[in-house]
């Protein structure tokens, strides 16, 4: 589940470089490679669905946010906070977006900063660090504004400039979660004190963005982020999320955050990861993503070898599948969450053989990949195409209809 809490940040931004060195699930969950290699290689298998090339795949994020691609775009170009804060102004309180974009502003902003430090010291000190962008223009075109440094100073400047500004609290709160995460993650940079002492200091500002801001809920799921890495008590863990209910009873971001503690690899179990997710998606309102919630537990914790033909026909895989179905069908098509469940349900319905909802499911989803499950198996475009053209494959094999070549 450590995947969900950093999925739009580390895996949308940081690509296929930092998060998967951090988390992989290799052949375990996956295709092997050499599949992945056999069905990308040749004519696309999947030409005339309408699907987009799987060399135009976008990486960045689970689904389209071209506001927030323009304003990080302008901000990374021209080191002004002032886009992103607006963006995060006209936000407002749509709650699931907002935390969406709070980590997305934080994780660009960290891997910014880390690449300006690493192309520093590989030039000794000398002369300014290549372009970071958060665009998907050619090298070339990102050479043409070298001038100007890049090291995530709009986000510094903005927490000094707008200390009461709490948009520039909550980014800054997520930006050093990710900070000691990537230390952590990468063996470099900090030891283990270090990195505490950056996740304490997270929680303090994250404080601070809450009493600036005392309705809305994205610093508590911070928090909650923080609670599972610093090993928090389960007591004091159910008075966090006692607080995060109070504000946010159905936020789907919360209960992925909230999941991930009490998982195997949280302070959990499956067992209580489970209990966690049936009983959030027992009591959601309709028109909520809480019932996807088993789908994700159960992603999670899936055997590392599977040594049981029919997994995933079996009736707690069947149950989730189905669950996550009928979420999807009851949320607006365009709820900031909805892409990260279909991409899930492409992942087990193609592993299912229910070839027919899994090409509904990429109809729904195609062009962005920066998604559970593709980060997990090192190559998200390459994964995802291999996944879409077996569900092409599939479908044409059991009777659909082929498309025109």
């Amino acid at each position: 589940m450590e995947a969900l809490l950093v999925l739009i940040a580390l895996v949308a931004i940081f690509g296929v470089a930092v998060y998967p060195a951090m988390r992989r699930r290799r052949g375990q969950h996956g295709l092997r490679q050499e599949a992945v290699r056999g069905l990308t290689r040749g004519p696309d298998p999947t030409a005339g669905y309408g699907f987009v090339p799987s060399d135009q795949l976008d990486v960045r994020l689970p689904g389209p946010d071209r506001e927030l691609v323009e304003a990080l775009e302008e901000a990374q170009r021209t080191q002004d906070w002032q886009p992103v804060a607006r963006l995060l102004a006209f936000t407002g309180d749509e709650y699931e977006l907002r935390w969406q974009r709070v980590q997305s502003l934080a994780g660009a902003a960290a891997m910014e900063l880390a690449r300006s430090r690493a192309q520093g010291a590989a030039a000794g000190g000398e002369g300014p660090p290549d372009v970071v962008s958060f665009s998907k223009e050619a090298p070339a075109a990102q050479a043409a504004h070298a001038g100007q440094v890049r090291d995530a100073r709009w986000l510094r400047e903005w927490r000094a400039q707008q200390p009461r500004d709490h948009g520039g609290a909550q980014v800054y709160a997520q930006f050093l979660v990710f900070q000691a995460l990537t230390d952590s993650g990468s063996g470099s940079g900090s030891g283990l004190g270090d990195h505490r002492i950056i996740l304490e200091e997270a929680r303090n500002v994250a404080h601070d963005a809450a009493k600036l801001a005392p309705a809305d809920p994205t610093p508590y799921l911070t928090e909650l982020i923080i609670a599972r890495h610093l090993g928090l008590r389960e007591a004091d863990f159910e008075s966090l999320w006692d607080s995060v209910r109070r504000l946010a009873p159905d936020h789907m971001g919360a209960h992925l955050a909230a999941l991930s503690y009490w998982s195997a690899k949280g302070a959990g179990s499956k067992e209580q990861a489970d209990t966690f997710a049936r009983t959030a998606a027992a009591g959601a309102p309709e028109g909520t993503l809480l019932p996807a919630l088993p789908l994700f537990a159960t992603y999670d914790h899936l055997p590392e070898v599977n040594m049981v033909r029919g997994l995933y026909q079996s009736e707690e895989v069947v149950k989730a599948i189905e669950a996550a179905e009928y979420a999807v069908d009851q949320v607006e098509d365009d709820h900031p969450v909805r892409p990260h469940v279909l991409h899930l349900l492409v992942w087990f319905l193609v592993r299912a053989e229910r070839y027919g909802e899994a090409m509904e499911a990429l109809a729904a989803v195609d062009g962005h990949v920066g998604a559970v499950p593709w980060v997990d198996e090192g190559d998200p475009a390459a994964s995802y195409t291999a996944y879409r053209a077996l569900a092409v494959a599939g479908w044409e094999a059991t009777g659909g209809a082929r498309a025109a070549h």
